[in-house]
C-alpha cells in the first residue's frame, strides 16, 4: 500500500517558536543588532547613480525610531520596467544591512519562484521542516529580531499580494511593482519611481560607457543628447552605455544608431510597446545589431542563445542543460539505423535543430562557444550570469526577456520554439538525466513557460513528425515532475488536434497512449490505465521483438497498473518475465534492468513474499549506490521501497533510519506537493507508528493529508491511503472517535473499487479495529467476517489474510466467542511460524493475542508460557518505552499477580 508524510504545519510552527524563543534567550541585545542572515541575489551595481533623496526618504521611513508600532512597516516602490526598482532595493539593503538581523529577498514573479524563495528563507533560519509559504511567513513573524523582507516583481494586477506578507506587526517589507495600484499595500508613504534627473542620467550613461571621470565634462553635451533621446530610462541608459563601452560606436555617434533602431521599432513592435518601452527596446535592438554584424560565430551563437532564452522563463536557467542535450544527441546519433527516425520519436532531425554552439560532432563536451556567447550577452547587459555548478546559469531582466521574444519575426519565433524544445526534450530523453534531477526546481518554470502556448499554435511550427515528439518528451518531463494536471491538459489538447480518444485507442498512436496510461495511473484511474496499457501491449506484441525495450517498457508499465489495481498475481507474473528478459539483454547496472527488479520487489511485497522482496531490493540499492548520486530519484525510490520491506519484515529500526534519510534528501530536491516527497513522508510516519513514535506519526500524516486535500481528487488512492494511515495513528493514540469517522469516510469512498481490491479490504479491516476499540463489537465482527471471507482468494500465507484473521479472532474474544478466537489465533500463529522471523512484530503480536485468548479460556499455564516468550523477544528488539513491549510486560505481570493470588 502507499505511504505517507510531514511534520504538520501547526506542530512544525510550535517547534519553530520554541527554537526561536530559546535562540533569542541565548542572544544578547548587542548581538541581535548584527546582520546574521543576508539572502540577497547580487551586490549593488557599481553603476548605481543618484537617487540620494529617495534613498534618504526610504531609510528614514524604515528606520527603527524606538517607538512601538501597531502596523508592520511596508513600503511599495512602483515604476515601469527597467527604471531601477530592484537596484534601489539592493542599495537600501546594503546601506541598512547592519540595522537588520536578517535581510531576505524573494522574487514573486511567479508562484513557483515565490515558493522556492520563501522555503529558502525558512531553511536559512534553520527551520528545515518548513514546506510552505505560510510556514516561512509565520517563522519570520515570530522572531523578535529585526528583519527586512524584499518582495521583487509583484507585477500581476490580478494577484492579491497579501498572501506573501508575514502576519503581525513585526518586521519590515519592501515591495517592487510595475502596477501603481500595488501602492495600497504600503503602510508608509509609497514611492513612484521616475527617471533620474538630467545630471545623474548623464553620469550613469558615462559610467556604463566606461568613460574616464576626468573626461565627463568634455562629453557632457553628447551625453545629454542621449539622455534626452532615452527619456532618462535607467535600463536604457545602461544598455546604451554597454554598447558604447564595447566599442561599437563613439558617444556622439549613438543618437544615429538609436534613431535607426527607432525607425525599425515603429515597423516591428506594437503601439503599446512603442509608447511604454520604445526607448529601451531601441537600445536593446542596437545591441542585437552588434551581434548580427559580428564577423565571428560568437555573435550568431549569442543570438541563438538569446532566442532559446526568450522561449523560456526569465529566471535563472542552468546552462548545464545544454551539456545534457549534447550528451543525448550523441547517444541518438550513435544508435543503430533501425532505432532512429521512428514516427513520433526524437530523431536526427531534432538533433540538427540544436543551436550550433552545441557541437554534436565533438566526441567530448566543449563549452567554449557557449561560454563566449554567454560572455558577449553579459557584456552587453542583456543577461545576468549566476554561479551554479561548473557551468553556471543565466537570467534576464523581465523587460529584456520580453524584448528578446518580441524582436523575433513570427517565423523566427517558430524556429526559436523548436530549438528550445529540442534542447529541453533531448536534455531529458533518458529518465536518469542528472541536470533535471539536481535542478528540477530551477527548470520547472522554464518548462511551464515553454508549454504556455496552445498545442494548436505550436503544432503549426512544423510537421506532425517534427513537433509531436517534442511535446511528448515534454509530457514525460511533466510526468517525472508529477505535474499531473498540466500533463492531463496537454494530452487533452493532443486528443482534440489529432481527433483521437483514449476510449477508442488507435494503433498508430501507441506513444501517446503509453504516456496517457501513466498519467491515468498517477491520477488514480487504474482501470482506464490498464485498458490503455493492454492495448499498447497488444500492438507491441505484433510489431516488436520480445526483447525490444519498448515492448518490455510497456509490459513493465502494465504490471505497475495491475499492482495499483490489486491484481498482484498478474503483476508478479509479468514482472518476472520482464526481469528475466532484461537479465539476458542488459548490463547489471543498466537503469531499465534495475527498474524492473525494483518493481518486481514491490509486487513481491504486495504478494506477501517479503523475504524475496528484501533480497531483491538490497541488491538494487547496492548497485544504485555505486552508480547514482545520493539525490537521484531512482536511488531514493529503491531505498524508500527497501525501508517499507524492512518494516514488513519486522526490521523497524532499519526502516526508520533509511526513511529519515530519504525524507531529508527529498526535502532539498522536491516541491512540497511532489508525490514522491509525500510518499516517503507517509511511509516514514507508518514506520514511526510501528516503532511506537505515535505523536511523530500523527504530525507527519496530518501534514500529508492536508497537502493531499489541496492537490488530489477525493477518490485518488494516495489521498485515501494517507487518510487511512492517519486514522490508524489516531486509533493507536486513543483518538477513537476521530479514527472511526475518518475510516467510515474512506470505506465509503472506496466502494468504487472491486470487492476484492486489497486497498478496499484494508480499510474495512481497519474500520473494524476502530469499531472494536469504540465498543461496537458486533459491527466489528460482521465487517471482519466479510473481509476474511473475501480474502480466501489469497494464499494461506498472505500477510493481509493472516492480519484479518488475527483481527477477527480479537473481535471474537471481545464478543465472548473465546473458542473461535483461540482456534483462529492458533492457526495464525502456526502459519506465521513458517513465514516470519522469530522477532517479527506480526508474529509476536499474534502470539501475544493467543496468550490473552488462552488466559480468557482458562488455559493459564499455556498463557503465561507464551506471554513470557513474547516479552523475552520484545525486550531484545524494542526499546523500554515501546508501547507494544509495555503492553506485553503489563499483561505478563497481571498474569503472574493473579496466579500468585490464587496460591496464597
Amino acid at each position: 500500500m502507499l505511504s505517507n508524510y510531514g511534520e504538520g504545519e501547526e506542530n512544525a510552527f510550535k517547534r519553530l517558536q520554541k527554537e526561536l524563543k530559546e535562540s533569542s534567550a541565548e542572544t544578547t541585545d548587542a548581538e541581535s543588532l548584527e546582520n546574521v542572515h543576508w539572502l540577497v541575489p547580487r551586490p549593488v551595481n557599481s553603476l548605481f547613480t543618484g537617487r540620494s533623496q529617495l534613498i534618504d526618504r526610504i531609510q528614514g521611513a524604515l528606520s527603527d525610531d524606538g517607538t512601538s508600532t501597531t502596523k508592520q512597516k511596508r513600503l511599495v516602490i512602483t515604476g515601469i520596467g527597467g527604471m531601477g526598482k530592484s537596484e534601489v532595493c539592493l542599495k537600501i539593503a546594503d546601506l541598512m544591512r547592519e540595522a537588520f538581523w536578517g535581510v531576505f529577498w524573494v522574487d514573486v514573479d511567479t508562484e513557483s519562484t515565490a515558493k522556492n524563495g520563501f522555503v529558502t528563507v525558512a531553511r536559512a533560519l534553520g527551520f528545515f521542516s518548513a514546506e510552505s509559504v505560510d510556514e516561512s511567513l509565520r517563522a519570520l513573524a515570530s522572531t523578535k529580531r529585526r528583519w527586512l523582507l524584499i518582495l521583487d516583481n509583484a507585477d500581476d494586477p490580478e494577484l492579491d499580494y497579501t498572501r506573501y506578507l508575514p502576519p503581525g506587526t513585526k518586521g519590515t517589507v519592501i515591495i517592487t511593482s510595475r502596477i501603481p495600484q500595488c501602492s495600497r499595500y504600503s503602510t508608509v508613504p509609497a514611492e513612484a519611481l521616475e527617471g533620474l534627473n538630467e545630471q545623474h542620467s548623464a553620469q550613469l550613461l558615462l559610467k556604463a560607457a566606461r568613460v574616464p571621470e576626468q573626461s565627463w565634462q568634455s562629453c557632457r553635451k553628447h551625453a545629454e543628447d542621449i539622455v534626452h533621446l532615452l527619456g532618462s530610462h535607467t535600463l536604457a541608459l545602461v544598455q546604451a552605455g554597454a554598447y558604447i563601452a564595447e566599442g561599437h560606436c563613439q558617444l556622439d555617434e549613438y543618437p544615429k544608431v538609436y534613431n535607426r533602431q527607432r525607425e525599425r521599432l515603429h515597423r516591428h513592435y506594437s503601439k503599446q510597446e512603442q509608447s511604454r518601452y520604445g526607448g529601451v527596446y531601441a537600445t536593446f535592438d542596437a545591441s542585437a545589431d552588434v551581434l548580427q554584424s559580428s564577423d565571428t560565430n560568437v555573435g550568431q551563437d549569442a543570438l541563438d542563445l538569446l532566442a532559446v532564452l526568450s522561449m523560456l522563463h526569465s529566471s535563472m536557467l542552468p546552462l548545464e542543460i545544454f551539456k545534457e542535450a549534447w550528451h543525448d544527441a550523441r547517444r541518438l546519433l550513435q544508435a543503430k539505423p533501425h532505432e532512429m527516425n521512428k514516427p513520433y520519436e526524437l530523431r536526427s532531425w531534432h538533433v540538427s535543430k540544436l543551436p550550433e554552439f552545441i557541437d554534436v560532432q565533438m566526441e567530448d563536451w566543449d563549452n567554449y562557444r557557449l561560454n563566449k556567447a554567454s560572455a558577449l550577452l553579459v557584456s552587453l547587459s542583456l543577461v545576468t550570469r549566476h554561479s551554479l555548478g561548473r557551468i553556471g546559469g543565466l537570467s534576464m531582466h523581465p523587460l529584456a526577456h520580453a524584448w528578446a521574444k518580441d524582436r523575433l519575426q513570427p517565423e523566427q519565433q517558430c524556429q526559436a520554439w523548436v530549438t528550445a524544445g529540442c534542447v529541453l526534450a533531448l536534455s531529458h530523453r533518458v529518465a536518469w538525466s542528472k541536470v533535471w534531477q539536481v535542478h528540477e526546481r530551477e527548470l520547472r518554470p522554464h518548462m511551464q513557460s515553454f508549454l504556455s502556448s496552445s498545442v494548436e499554435t505550436v503544432i503549426s511550427f512544423g510537421s506532425l513528425e517534427e513537433i509531436l515528439p517534442i511535446l511528448l518528451q515534454c509530457g514525460w518531463t511533466l510526468k517525472s515532475m508529477r505535474e499531473d494536471k498540466s500533463l492531463e491538459a496537454l494530452l487533452q489538447e493532443l486528443y482534440e488536434i489529432l481527433h483521437i480518444t483514449p476510449s477508442y485507442p488507435s494503433e498508430g498512436h501507441v506513444l501517446i497512449w503509453g504516456l496517457a496510461a501513466r498519467n491515468l495511473l498517477d491520477t488514480g484511474h487504474q482501470r482506464q490505465a490498464i485498458a490503455l496499457m493492454e492495448h499498447v501491449g497488444k500492438v507491441h506484441k505484433t510489431t516488436l521483438e520480445e526483447t525490444h525495450p519498448g515492448r518490455l517498457a510497456s509490459q513493465h508499465g502494465l504490471a505497475s497498473a495491475y499492482q495499483a489495481n490489486g491484481q498482484i498475481r498478474e503483476a508478479v507474473t509479468l514482472l518476472e518475465h520482464v526481469v528475466n528478459v532484461r537479465k539476458t539483454t542488459l548490463e547489471e547496472t543498466h537503469p531499465d534492468r534495475l527498474a524492473s527488479q525494483h518493481e518486481l520487489a514491490r509486487a513481491y511485497q504486495a504478494n506477501g513474499q517479503i523475504r524475496e522482496a528484501v533480497t531483491l531490493l538490497e541488491h538494487v540499492v547496492s548497485v544504485r549506490k555505486t552508480t547514482l548520486e545520493e539525490t537521484h530519484p531512482d536511488r531514493l525510490a529503491s531505498q524508500h521501497t527497501l525501508a517499507s520491506a524492512y518494516q514488513d519484515n519486522g526490521q523497524i529500526r532499519e526502516a526508520v533510519t533509511l526513511l529519515e534519510h530519504v525524507v531529508n534528501v527529498r526535502k532539498t530536491t522536491l516541491e512540497e506537493t511532489h508525490p514522491d516527497r509525500l510518499a516517503s513522508q507517509h511511509t516514514l510516519a507508518s514506520a514511526y507508528q510501528a516503532n511506537g513514535q505515535i505523536r511523530e506519526a500523527i504530525a507527519l500524516l496530518e501534514h500529508v493529508v492536508s497537502v493531499h486535500k489541496t492537490t488530489l481528487e477525493e477518490t485518488h488512492p494516495n489521498r485515501l491511503a494517507s487518510q487511512h494511515e492517519l486514522a490508524r495513528a489516531y486509533q493507536d493514540n486513543g483518538q477513537i472517535r476521530e479514527a472511526v469517522a475518518l475510516l467510515e469516510y474512506v470505506v465509503k469512498v472506496k466502494t468504487t473499487l472491486e470487492e476484492t481490491h486489497p486497498s478496499r479490504l484494508a480499510s474495512q479491516h481497519e474500520l473494524a479495529r476502530a469499531y472494536q476499540a469504540n465498543g461496537q463489537i458486533r459491527e466489528a465482527v460482521a465487517l471482519l467476517e466479510h473481509v476474511v471471507k473475501v480474502e480466501t482468494t489469497l494464499e494461506e500465507t498472505h500477510p493481509d489474510r493472516l492480519a484479518s484473521q488475527h483481527e477477527l479472532a480479537s473481535a471474537y474474544q471481545a464478543n465472548g466467542q473465546i473458542r473461535e478466537a483461540v482456534a483462529l489465533l492458533e492457526h495464525v500463529v502456526n502459519v506465521r511460524k513458517t513465514t516470519l522471523e522469530e522477532t517479527h512484530p506480526d508474529r509476536l503480536a499474534s502470539q501475544h493475542a493467543l496468550a490473552r485468548a488462552y488466559w480468557a479460556s482458562g488455559l493459564a499455564k499455556e498463557a503465561v508460557t507464551l506471554m513470557e516468550h513474547v516479552v523475552k523477544l520484545k525486550r531484545t528488539t524494542m526499546g523500554v518505552d515501546h508501547p507494544s513491549r509495555k503492553v506485553s510486560e503489563q499483561w505478563l505481570s497481571y498474569m503472574h499477580n493473579q496466579l500468585e493470588g490464587q496460591t496464597t
